[in-house]
């Protein structure tokens, strides 16, 4: 029996880690309010928004496996989420510069009235640089759709100085934590697809 997969997101960089575990997938973006609620922490907030989207669009696919996700960045006390427009991207890298802050990827996948979810929390510190780097780095465009205004996979590596924890979670899809949340609702990934589990193993699965 074969099963649906849908993506609750319009990332580019979720969507290219399906792709690259071979998995076919289609498309659907959540229409949901992403505000920040301020009582939260970070972990619960971006846990929140991932069910949020998975439910949303697993309302309308309700057989499908669908993927849902966030992602926040948090230095200090402040949550940074995507850049309104160029200069406030210069002005959270300018935050980040030289300093750690940690990433928080939130996954959820709904599936048959069930929904699964995680979180992961991933460490990464900036190298310092000067204001005119920044400014080069947002010429780009890379930034404008990311929270925290990079993207590791992309130009942003050239910020990086080391991270502690899950390369892909920063990407946007803790690649691990995903698929194991595809095993609780009983479906195991096989290289390519998804192969469904017995039902005892599934019960294991969940555990």
């Amino acid at each position: 029996m074969a099963v649906s997969l849908v993506l609750a997101s319009r990332s580019p960089r979720r969507a290219e880690l399906l792709e690259r575990l071979g998995l076919d997938f289609t498309i659907e973006p959540a229409d949901i309010d992403e505000s920040f609620v301020d009582h939260l922490m970070p972990s619960d907030h971006a846990e929140r928004l991932a069910r949020e989207k998975a439910v949303y669009v697993g309302n309308e696919h309700p057989e499908a496996l669908v993927v849902g996700s966030d992602t926040i960045v948090v230095v200090g006390r402040d949550v940074l989420g995507k850049p309104r427009d160029e200069e406030d991207a210069v002005r959270m890298l300018e935050r980040l510069s030289g300093s750690e802050h940690e990433v928080h990827t939130g996954v959820a996948v709904a599936h048959l009235g069930r929904v699964e979810s995680a979180v992961e929390r991933v460490r990464v510190r900036f190298r310092r640089f000067p204001r005119s780097f920044a400014e080069a780095y947002v010429a780009t465009g890379e930034p404008m759709d990311k929270a925290g205004a990079y993207g590791i996979q992309g130009y942003g590596s050239a910020l990086v100085e080391r991270i502690e924890g899950d390369y892909f979670a920063v990407m946007g899809l803790p690649v691990v934590r995903t698929l194991t949340l595809f095993e609780r609702l009983g479906w195991r990934y096989d290289f390519g697809g998804l192969v469904e589990l017995e039902k005892d193993e599934a019960g294991s699965a969940g555990r």
